[in-house]
């Protein structure tokens, strides 16, 4: 399929989501193929150096097929945050447009997403002793714990976060117990009174109709990063001596169960922890992506997904 754009045109940047596993990569390749793109990574993890075999990262290759953006920014021991995301994907945007090429924002980070879309709320700032509190109610009680009670009081915010996803599991604490309001609540109030400056772009994501079929891929994938060497990755990243298991970078699917793994130096069910740990993160963004009405489902187990994304990119490119 042949699309064109106009010499001298301003294209509004195009935006590709899906669950991990789903295909995003391949498509936002194919779509390189036929227009003059460079893609804005959209992924938590790819910003990391050093994080190859568990993040599925686009290869030396790819990367030289395509410009691509917000991958190998930064050291493990960093961390980056939703604000600096949308601070970083805006700004790159409007340099790809100035090149006359059409930004492509890709992945599966729907935080990061929801951000861009629906802008940044004032939340309160962290609280190094209060989030001190937190860890040592997370020792003593466990964070499934913690993120029952985060249920109890906060139930939007909790439906998408898991039991052990410590980090947003303690930030959404956080801010109650600051506040005395709930995370969602915040966002809902900025979002009324207009304060958040989101963008409106057009939105595709790459969903399953059939679970059982994303399964069977995100299966095979963690095999292939096994076979890859994920353990050997992370058991370089643990010899540096300035990593742990509190850090983002460190808590990534995949990344978490290798380290965990390591430390009890016991591997036998690292592979069905690993599958599981992948599957639920599907879960989620799929969950997410459910909560975006502007998105433009194609279904990535579809006869020909890729095909139809080029036909929507076509109708929207007139």
């Amino acid at each position: 399929m042949a699309l064109s754009v106009a010499v001298g045109e301003v294209l509004t940047p195009i935006c590709l989501a899906g669950p991990t596993g789903c295909g995003k990569t391949a498509a936002a390749l194919a779509v390189a193929e036929v227009l003059p793109v460079e893609i804005i990574s959209v992924d938590s993890a790819l910003v990391y150096r050093g994080m190859d075999v568990g993040t599925a990262k686009p290869t030396a290759a790819e990367q030289a097929a395509v410009p691509h953006h917000l991958i190998d920014i930064l050291d493990p021991a960093q961390s980056y945050s939703a604000a600096e995301f949308v601070r970083d994907a805006q700004r790159l945007a409007a340099d790809i447009a100035a090149r006359g090429r059409l930004p492509l924002l890709v992945g599966g980070t729907m935080l990061y997403f929801k951000a861009l879309f629906d802008g940044l709320s004032t939340l309160p700032q962290a609280d190094a002793a209060l989030r001190a509190a937190l860890d040592a109610e997370a020792a003593e009680r466990g964070w499934p714990a913690l993120h029952a009670e985060l249920a109890r009081l906060d139930p939007e915010t909790a439906a998408r976060l898991a039991p052990h996803d410590s980090q947003r599991i303690q930030r959404a604490l956080e801010v109650i117990r600051i506040s005395g309001q709930t995370m969602s609540a915040l966002h809902a109030a900025t979002r009324k009174d207009g304060d958040m400056k989101g963008v409106d772009w057009p939105l595709f994501s790459l969903e399953p109709t059939d679970r059982a079929w994303l399964h069977e891929r995100l299966a095979r994938r963690f095999d292939a990063m096994l076979a890859g060497g994920l353990v050997d990755e992370v058991r370089a990243l643990r010899a540096r001596g300035d990593l742990s298991l509190q850090l983002p970078s460190m808590r990534c699917v995949g990344y978490r169960q290798v380290w965990e793994a390591l430390d009890a130096d016991d591997f036998h069910d690292l592979r069905e922890r690993g599958i599981a740990a992948t599957r639920q993160l599907a879960k989620r963004q799929v969950t997410w992506l459910r909560g975006m009405p502007r998105r433009r489902v194609i279904a990535c187990d579809g006869a020909q997904p890729v095909a139809e994304l080029l036909a929507g990119l076509q109708r929207l490119l007139g």
